[in-house]
């Protein structure tokens, strides 16, 4: 179903579609090609009647293995039709017009906002965002502020600031992965449909399990964004791979012009195939998604029963930061745990501020009550023999 935006989208719609037409009569615009199958030596391309032979491979020693052949990046090969596969089971999953893959989503937060934006634009960015988005941001010649983080006050007076610009993007994480809050999205959107405002949201610790059919942050909380970027390398199985999903004109741009996608190898096609797979299973049958939400619940009434704080302002939400300040009492902490039976990590300063090291602890619903069961005793017992409960 076609998302319904505002005057903006219109406007950044008609604006995308003109840079389009620049390009193709400047004569530059780049028709993707298609390989049917798999790759070799000799290759089935869309557009082609017979097999060609293949002259764009990074495969110098020649492997056998037909899955081996290395990709280009797709400005010089290409994807095969298992590639475009994909894009339109995530586009379909999501609701959007058309997606576009990449090697990361690293990849996809470095390669859209210098597209999407330029001088005359203002991203407004909150301040705990993603350092992948953060990084994404510094190549646009767009002007950036930062809000304080979920603070929609201060979100609202960047926007009014802002009110000059050609066009604006509200940028933001769906679940920050550090304190496992959860954007207030269905308030940004409003924000954003007031001002007029494109919204865009990275779903990497939400896509595939968060919400009921697991569609992300806007199916639990509500909202609607522009354009979505997330991640094939967590809850979607593969070991790495990103996406944007969105517009079909700024997907378009983005194949024209995102310098991840075009100066990359495309994403190996082991990793495509078995995300063709999940996404099959994610919109035939959901319900696994019950079971996490029931060893989440267990796990966060219990720790807080003994005495521990755990951050997050979803209950329901996975990612469960046990609360603990000290850098060092977090470190040792881990090391104990480790010789219970449990494997998590301390996180300090940088990757969380000073005096708020924690342990993130990440549920799964692949572990049983009993799983659940130990991780709560060994908090427990670490936790009295360290003094923190």
């Amino acid at each position: 179903m076609r998302r319904c935006f505002s005057t903006a989208t219109n406007y950044f719609e008609i604006h995308l579609k003109n840079e389009l037409a620049g390009i193709k009569n400047a004569g530059t615009f780049k028709n993707e090609r298609v390989i049917q199958g798999k790759q070799g030596v000799l290759v089935k391309v869309t557009g082609s009647d017979k097999p060609v032979i293949n002259f764009c491979a990074n495969n110098y020693l020649g492997s056998r293995n037909p899955w081996s052949w290395t990709l280009v990046g797709p400005f010089h090969l290409w994807n095969q039709d298992i590639h475009k596969e994909l894009e339109q089971k995530i586009a379909k999953f999501h609701g959007t017009e058309d997606t576009i893959l990449y090697a990361a989503c690293f990849d996809a937060n470095g390669g859209i906002f210098e597209v999407m934006t330029g001088e005359q634009d203002t991203i407004i960015s909150d301040e705990l965002n993603h350092a992948s988005i953060i990084d994404g941001i510094r190549l646009s010649k767009a002007k950036r502020l930062r809000y304080k983080h979920l603070d929609l006050d201060d979100l609202e007076t960047k926007l009014k600031e802002s009110k000059e610009s050609r066009f604006r993007l509200i940028v933001t994480d769906g679940v920050f992965s550090m304190d496992g809050d959860v954007a207030p999205l269905a308030d940004i959107s409003s924000l954003a449909e007031q001002y007029d405002t494109l919204l865009f949201i990275d779903e990497c610790h939400a896509t595939g399990f968060f919400g009921k059919t697991g569609r992300g942050t806007a199916e639990a909380v509500g909202g609607n964004p522009h354009v979505i970027n997330s991640t094939l390398g967590k809850a979607l199985g593969g070991s790495m791979g990103g996406y944007t999903t969105g517009p079909k004109p700024l997907i378009d741009l983005l194949r024209q012009r995102s310098r991840p996608y075009l100066f990359s190898n495309s994403l190996a096609p082991s990793i495509v195939g078995s995300s063709i797979k999940v996404f099959d299973l994610l919109m035939n049958d959901s319900s696994f998604i019950g079971s996490l939400q029931t060893n989440v619940a267990h796990f966060r009434k219990s720790m807080a029963a003994n005495g521990f704080t755990i951050l997050g302002n979803d209950p329901t939400h996975p990612i469960c930061p046990v609360l603990l300040g000290d850098a060092k009492l977090a470190a040792t902490m881990a090391d104990e745990l480790l010789k219970l039976g449990i494997y998590v990590i301390g996180f300090s300063f940088p990757v969380v501020p000073k005096g708020k090291a924690r342990i993130r602890v990440q549920i799964s619903a692949a572990h049983s009550k009993e799983h659940i069961d130990q991780l709560i005793d060994a908090f427990a017992k670490v936790g009295k023999k360290l003094n923190v409960v």
